[in-house]
């Protein structure tokens, strides 16, 4: 039996996020996409990391339409606010809502790739 195991399914990690970062904020840590459940530095972490969870959805803010479920939802680089659009920017999710033009919160499936 293996006994190299250190996390079961990873779903839940303390991660290097940006100073500032709040609870709730959906996030980019090199490949991967999440969103916090604590803000930096609090609920255990060091004071650079924050809980992140790597599954799920979430309801969060989105700026651009989205027509139909399923959609692509974008996070840029270094982060910041989740767009529909796809120029230069990593998936984050995948829209469990529709919404039209303008920010506004949709539920979006976390999506690792």
């Amino acid at each position: 039996m293996a006994r190299n195991e250190v996390f079961r399914d990873a779903d839940h990690l303390s991660l290097p996020v940006p100073a500032d970062t709040a609870a709730g904020t959906p996030v980019i840590v090199g490949s991967l996409v999440g969103i916090t459940q604590t803000a930096r530095g609090q609920g255990g972490n060091t004071a650079e990391n924050a809980t992140v969870w790597l599954k799920g959805g979430h309801r969060v803010d989105v700026t651009g339409a989205i027509a139909a479920v399923g959609t692509p939802v974008y996070i840029p680089a270094g982060g910041g606010a989740l767009t529909a659009t796809a120029t230069g920017n990593t998936v984050w999710g995948y829209a469990l809502e529709t919404k039209g033009s303008g920010t506004g919160p949709i539920v979006v499936k976390i999506a690792q790739v």
